[in-house]
């Protein structure tokens, strides 16, 4: 499958979801950059604008760094490709993105990933302990989800969406991350502060000394801290990544 092969036609497409195309596809490269992809698995979804129970997916087969604006693919709840019906989807992939986009209307983006921080601290009993300023981000805002298989039942589901609730972040344990944002910037910039908390906390067990764990209290101001007045992340964040993008692997804006 070449990636020619699966553009869109640009005539198909409004400039609202152009704009979304673009920051859904620098979304996949950067994520590249960080390594957190997983060769051509996992995936970031995003809501269509104007087009209620529409999403935005990677094409199944191509890597994050060779996803572009004009090649991903647009689908329904149940996976169902709209258009283009030379592309693949990873219908089984989308289960979880698909249940979130359904159960919460503020997950504008979904990003489902197997970075081996988030996966490693997922594998601990105690999952996400606030050690650094990035995890009391996530102060009691993270939900945890047992692992039950490959496959994402409809009764599984209800049980992941009961224990993601109103958090922006879960751990899906021995497994991966999810991470629920209002945008694809403020989706990006959580999965890193998670990410980053995670490599940190991995770190500080690694050298084998006891672990300075700050008062509840404490925890709990920094979190109201660094959510501010609740707007969503990443607006100052986003246009320098894209920069940064722009100057490393212009290629996303085709």
């Amino acid at each position: 499958m070449s990636i020619s092969s699966i553009n869109t036609a640009a005539t198909d497409i409004s400039d609202a979801e152009w704009q979304v195309r673009l920051d859904l596809a620098a979304c996949y490269h950067l994520c590249a950059l960080k390594n957190w992809d997983d060769l051509i698995y996992t995936h970031i979804s995003a809501t269509v604008p104007g087009e209620e129970g529409r999403f935005l997916i990677n094409p199944f087969g191509l890597r994050f760094d060779e996803i572009t604006a004009s090649n991903l693919v647009k689908i329904d709840l149940q996976g169902n490709i709209i258009g283009d019906q030379t592309a693949r989807v990873n219908v089984t992939g989308f289960a979880i993105h698909g249940a979130v986009h359904s159960a919460r209307k503020d997950a504008m983006c979904v990003m489902h990933l197997h970075n081996e921080n988030g996966v490693a601290v997922g594998m601990q009993q105690g999952g996400l302990l606030p050690l650094s300023q990035h995890a009391m981000r996530f102060y009691q805002q993270m939900g945890y989800h047992d692992y039950e298989g490959l496959a994402l039942s409809p009764v599984e589901q209800t049980r992941l969406l009961e224990r993601l609730g109103d958090y922006p972040a879960m751990l899906l344990r021995n497994h991966g991350t999810l991470i629920s944002g209002r945008t694809i910037a403020e989706a990006y910039v959580l999965m890193d502060t998670l990410d980053k908390a995670c490599s940190f906390q991995l770190k500080a067990q690694a050298g084998g000394g006891p672990l300075n764990i700050p008062p509840s209290e404490v925890c709990a101001k920094t979190y109201r801290e660094l959510l501010g007045d609740g707007a969503p992340e990443g607006l100052l964040e986003w246009p320098a990544l894209l920069r940064k993008l722009d100057a490393v692997s212009p290629a996303y804006r085709n």
